[in-house]
C-alpha cells in the first residue's frame, strides 16, 4: 500500500495482529517501511542490484526520522545506479579498521621503532584524538580534521595544532603505504604559518636566573639546567645522558645519536666538567640525571622549571631556549654561523659540508668564551647568591 509517510501516520498506524505489514512512500519512490506486531517500524529500500532483488535496511523510526530516511533512500538509489551494492558496502564498512587500530599499528610498526619522539606521538594523539579511536578510519573526513586543527590552534596554540596535524597525516600515510585502500583526510589542509622563535636569556635576565638557580633545592634539576645551558645540547639528549658517553680525559661528551639520527661530539668546558665530576662521585646509576620512572632517567622537569622562572621573574622561556641562548651568546663573542651550527648539531644540505671541515678545538674555544660571558653577566650584580659549588661562583 502506498501512503504519504508522516510522523502522525507512523505513530497512529494500526499494528498487525501478527507478522508484518508493509507500506511504500508516495514522496520518495522506493522507500518502504515494515511494521511488526510489536510496533517496530523499519525503513528500507528494495532495489535490484547486480541481478538480485535486495532489501537495503536504512534504520528504525523514530531514531531515523522520515526526512533523513528519504535522504538515505535517495543516496542508496544513486549508489545502485553507479553499480555499488549498499549491502556489500555496509559489510565492508563493518570490516574496516578503526582509527584507534590504525594508530596502534602506526605506533608498533613505525613510531616506536624509528622515532626518538615516539612517546610524544603516543601522548599527544591520545590527548587530542581519543574521540576518534572507535570511529572507522575511512569515515573521518577533511572537514572534521580542519575544524579540529582550528580549534586546537585557538585553544592550545598554532605550534601544537600543526604538530598534531602532522601526526594525523603520518598515521594515514603509513596506513596507505601498508596497503589500506582509503584516502588521507588531511590532504589539502595547510598548517598555520609559524613564526621562528627568537627567545633566549638576555643579559639583564642572567642575574635573576642564576639567583633562582642558586636557591633551587633540587641539585639534580639545578645541574641539569646548567648543563643544558653550557653545552647547548637538545633536551632529550641531556635528560638521557649516560656516563659511558662522557670522556673525562678528553673533556668530551659523545652522543650516540641526535635528533638528526647521527652521532655528535660536544666539548665539555669547565662548568660542565665540574658538574659531571661531582655527580659521578656520588652516582650509582648509568644515567647522569637518574629518575624514578620506567626510563630510569629524569623525564621532563616542567614543575621545577616553572618554579625557577617564577622565582627569577622571567616569562615565556622554555628549556629549549637555553640551547638558543648558548648559540646567541656564541655569536655575540664572535663565533661564525658554521661554528654555532657545529656546536648545536644543526643539519642542512649546505651547512653539513661546512661543519665536516670544522675541528672541535675552535668549537671548544667559542663555547668557553660564551660560557664565560654568561657567568660574567650572571654575577655582575653583587647580591646574586652563590651555591657552594664553584661553577656558580
Amino acid at each position: 500500500m502506498k501512503v504519504n509517510f508522516t510522523k502522525q501516520f507512523l505513530i497512529k498506524c494500526q499494528l498487525p495482529a501478527k507478522g508484518r505489514v508493509y507500506f511504500q512512500d508516495t514522496q520518495e519512490k522506493g522507500l518502504s517501511i515494515s511494521i511488526t506486531s510489536n510496533g517496530v517500524i523499519t525503513f528500507f529500500v528494495r532495489k535490484r542490484v547486480n541481478g538480485k532483488d535486495e532489501r537495503i535496511h536504512l534504520g528504525r523510526f523514530p531514531e531515523l526520522s522520515i526526512e533523513n530516511a528519504r535522504k538515505q533512500a535517495l543516496a542508496v538509489k544513486a549508489d545502485v545506479a553507479k553499480g555499488i551494492d549498499p549491502n556489500e558496502e555496509k559489510k565492508r564498512l563493518r570490516q574496516e579498521i578503526t582509527f584507534g587500530e590504525m594508530f596502534h599499528e602506526f605506533m608498533e610498526r613505525y613510531s616506536k621503532k624509528f622515532k626518538k619522539s615516539w612517546e610524544y606521538d603516543d601522548r599527544e594523539v591520545k590527548r587530542f584524538l581519543s574521540h576518534f579511536f572507535r570511529r572507522k578510519a575511512c569515515q573521518i573526513n577533511k572537514i572534521e580534521i580542519l575544524e579540529l586543527h582550528e580549534k586546537i590552534g585557538h585553544e592550545s596554540g598554532l605550534y601544537q595544532a600543526n604538530r598534531l596535524l602532522e601526526r594525523i597525516r603520518a598515521i594515514y600515510n603509513k596506513a596507505i603505504e601498508w596497503g589500506w585502500q582509503g584516502s588521507n583526510p588531511t590532504k589539502g589542509i595547510k598548517k598555520f604559518k609559524e613564526k621562528s622563535r627568537q627567545r633566549f636569556l638576555r643579559k639583564d635576565e642572567m642575574p635573576r636566573f642564576f639567583k633562582a638557580l642558586a636557591e633551587e633545592p633540587n641539585d639534580t634539576i639545578r645541574d641539569y639546567i646548567i648543563l643544558s645551558l653550557v653545552t647547548g645540547a637538545r633536551k632529550s639528549n641531556v635528560l638521557a645522558m649516560q656516563w659511558e658517553e662522557v670522556n673525562f680525559s678528553l673533556s668530551e661528551w659523545h652522543i650516540k645519536e641526535t635528533k638528526n639520527g647521527e652521532p655528535h661530539v660536544i666539548p665539555l668546558t669547565g662548568p660542565a666538567i665540574e658538574i659531571l665530576q661531582e655527580r659521578r662521585n656520588v652516582s650509582q646509576s648509568p644515567f647522569v640525571f637518574p629518575g624514578q620512572g620506567k626510563t630510569g632517567h629524569l623525564v621532563d622537569p616542567k614543575k621545577s622549571w616553572k618554579r625557577i622562572l617564577k622565582q627569577a621573574d622571567i616569562a615565556d622561556l622554555r628549556i629549549h631556549d637555553l640551547r638558543r641562548t648558548l648559540g646567541s651568546w656564541m655569536g655575540a663573542v664572535g663565533a661564525t654561523t658554521a661554528i654555532i651550527g657545529k656546536t648545536l648539531a644543526h643539519k642542512s644540505v649546505e651547512a653539513t659540508k661546512v661543519y665536516e671541515r670544522i675541528d672541535i678545538d675552535p668549537v671548544r674555544e667559542f663555547i668557553t668564551l660564551a660560557n664565560d660571558a654568561i657567568f660574567k653577566a650572571a654575577y655582575e650584580q653583587k647580591d646574586v647568591p652563590r651555591a657552594n659549588v664553584s661553577y656558580l661562583s
